[in-house]
């Protein structure tokens, strides 16, 4: 059985950007990459996702994660 692994990393440069809210700056996904997870759990919630797409979206999700996490520090340091 052949594991897939898609790493979050993968995004840096056309998956995130930076928002500024209350000057603070907060790590958001693109529109891009949030319209690709969307579709990504559209695609679960149908139960025809794929072994790749699975994998890329376990990828977002985690990513998502971190963001979250990261913006929480901020926002708890303001």
């Amino acid at each position: 059985m052949t594991t897939i692994v898609v790493k979050p990393s993968s995004w840096l440069t056309t998956g995130i950007r930076v928002e500024k809210v209350n000057n603070l700056n907060f790590f958001k996904f693109t529109e891009e990459l949030g319209l690709r997870m969307q579709e990504l759990l559209d695609r679960k919630k149908a139960d025809i996702l794929t072994a790749e797409e699975a994998a890329e979206l376990e990828a977002i999700g985690e990513l998502d994660v971190i963001f979250s996490y990261i913006n929480a520090m901020i926002a708890s340091e303001a």
